[in-house]
């Protein structure tokens, strides 16, 4: 499993779509975590989570 902590540089969404491509890919499972931590509302948002259901 491929651990990718969110936390790092902008931590915005744009690391959720490159870890998924990158799980793709590769064919390897992925944990995200301390997704969008520095944001005012740290976590998935909506769109975020469709994004990583329609995969």
């Amino acid at each position: 499993m491929i651990i990718i902590d969110g936390s790092y540089g902008e931590g915005g969404g744009q690391i959720l779509r490159t870890s998924l491509t990158l799980a793709s890919i590769l064919g390897q499972p992925i944990r995200l975590i301390n997704i969008r931590a520095k944001r005012k509302n740290p976590g998935l948002a909506a769109q975020h989570l469709t994004a990583v259901l329609k995969l």
